[in-house]
């Protein structure tokens, strides 16, 4: 069905008028000769790309916000994916390598689940294509939840609770707590956890003053010497695999998932939003610094030597690429 909006014409000529002063004034103040760079990046929106299969409910969210806080899905029932995803921690754990059930080390960073929605593929080694696929890794994972999956959904069955609400998300189900509806649901809350409207992306809608002259300076710095290759599109990753053997690793990364000698050592390419927040950094968390960060993959993946006023306004624009937080609320869980 169409439906037309019928405008006085008064109100229409207005409307006009105001958005021609509005255009001209917009222009007049987006316009600090950076134009050429701006245009390399993109803002963030609000909700990444919806798959077809797993449609965006408000049942779906709130059913995957109990589970993601949730420790009975785990071994040892005291550790839930908030755990390592901290929600006042950039939701990471700002440790080195995570610590498991048992209090194993793992031999990997915790990325941190904001923005997840918008890779192109989860974990350091891509090996899982989308959020769906991520969701139940770690609950199995022997040094993270370590948790059968039969077992985690019969301990789910439990609770008059749940079996409501994964009805109420999954109304077509004859048996709805199922581990494809446990990744679905997972998969529904991590895609709200957005950050948009960070500096960098009013400054990118036509706030000037958004950015102060060094983080606009670490813009130009960061295209300039090619940090943009791989940093690129709205979470300033291209979801791709680079070589890249960071002081302390032995870790060989993607080759583990596909055995190919030309993939050994790659790792994807990590989002930069929300940096500034979601420290240590690098596949095993052994650096500590923004600055650290920027010297090491100027060496390793632009061979420069970046001199310090150069790190420092890089570091200094990736403090603005972080976002307003995603609005959400802790569960009361049965």
């Amino acid at each position: 069905m169409t439906y037309h909006v019928l405008v006085r014409p008064a109100r229409l000529m207005a409307a006009v008028s105001l958005g021609a002063a509005l255009a001209v004034s917009s222009g007049a103040i987006a316009d600090d000769g950076l134009g050429d760079y701006r245009d390399r990046f993109e803002p963030l929106p609000h909700f990444p790309p919806i798959p077809a299969d797993n449609s965006l409910t408000p049942e779906k969210v709130e059913l995957g916000n109990m589970l993601f806080f949730e420790p009975r899905i785990s071994s040892s029932g005291v550790i839930s994916c908030a755990t390592c995803h901290n929600p006042a921690l950039g939701w990471s754990d700002r440790i080195p390598r995570a610590t498991g059930h048992d209090g194993q080390i793992g031999d990997r960073n915790t990325p941190t689940v904001l923005n997840s929605g918008f890779l192109g593929s989860q974990f350091w080694d891509g090996r899982e294509p989308d959020l769906e696929g991520q969701a139940l890794g770690p609950i199995e994972a022997d040094i993270e939840m370590a948790m059968d999956l039969d077992q985690a959904l019969e301990r789910l069955q439990e609770f008059d609770l749940y079996h409501e609400k994964f009805g109420e998300a999954y109304p077509g189900d004859e048996d709805p707590i199922n581990k494809e509806n446990l990744a679905k649901a997972l998969a529904s809350f991590q895609r709200t956890l957005n950050t948009p409207n960070s500096p960098f992306d009013r400054y990118l809608r036509g706030d000037m003053d958004a950015l102060n002259q060094q983080e606009k300076d670490g813009m130009v710095a960061f295209v300039e010497n090619g940090c943009i290759a791989c940093h690129s599109g709205p979470a300033l990753t291209d979801s791709n695999f680079w070589a890249i053997q960071v002081p302390g690793s032995t870790d060989v990364g993607r080759f583990d998932v596909t055995g190919d000698e030309a993939d050994m050592y790659k790792f994807r390419t990590p989002t930069l939003r929300n940096v500034s927040v979601t420290y240590p950094y690098m596949n095993n968390g052994a650096t500590e610094t923004l600055e650290e960060a920027v010297a090491i993959m100027g060496t390793e993946m632009l061979g420069r030597d970046f001199d310090e006023a150069t790190i420092a306004d890089i570091a200094a624009f990736l403090h603005t690429l972080t976002g307003e937080m995603p609005d959400f609320e802790v569960p009361a869980l049965p």
